[in-house]
């Protein structure tokens, strides 16, 4: 039988280290790596396009990362903003950080920034009925429809 462990420390329970580590982008659904961040998308999105800016250090407060840590994952979502404009076509983003369990940190430790697209008339009833959401696009697709965005505006 296969256990789950967490022997060596938070980096080996940290989804995004663990993504960063696979050296397969794709597959870890990591859109574009910057220096000190990168973009990626939610595995669990509330809607198509849902991706992360995620500080590559394992760091999971605002006061522990640098301003220059804060400085290119904020850049990065102005990237993510036009790269989903020109993707999907939405109305508007949510962009959240939710830093603590408290607040609502579905992972915690390791600082990152949600950007979600959005629609009007985007809500739907699926979550308060059916405790479930409603993917409209596969993961993969929302991968291939984006990368070549990212790739196209360069570093």
């Amino acid at each position: 039988m296969a256990y789950v462990s967490t022997a060596g420390g938070p980096e080996a329970a940290c989804v995004f280290c663990a993504a960063l580590a696979t050296g397969d982008d794709r597959r870890a659904l990591i859109l574009k790596r910057g220096h000190l961040a990168f973009l990626i998308l939610n595995a669990f999105p509330y809607a198509s396009g849902h991706l992360m800016a995620v500080i590559t250090r394992h760091v999971g407060t605002l006061e522990a990362a640098t301003t220059e840590e804060l400085a290119e994952a904020m850049a990065l979502v102005q990237s993510a903003t036009r790269a989903l404009g020109i993707a999907y076509h939405p109305d508007g983003f949510n962009v959240g950080l939710n830093q603590g369990r408290v607040a609502g940190a579905g992972v915690l430790g390791h600082l990152h920034m949600h950007l979600v697209p959005r629609w009007n008339g985007d809500t739907n009833f699926m979550p308060i009925l059916g405790s479930t959401k409603v993917m409209v696009e596969h993961l993969d697709q929302s991968w291939a429809k984006l990368q070549p965005l990212f790739e196209a505006q360069g570093s």
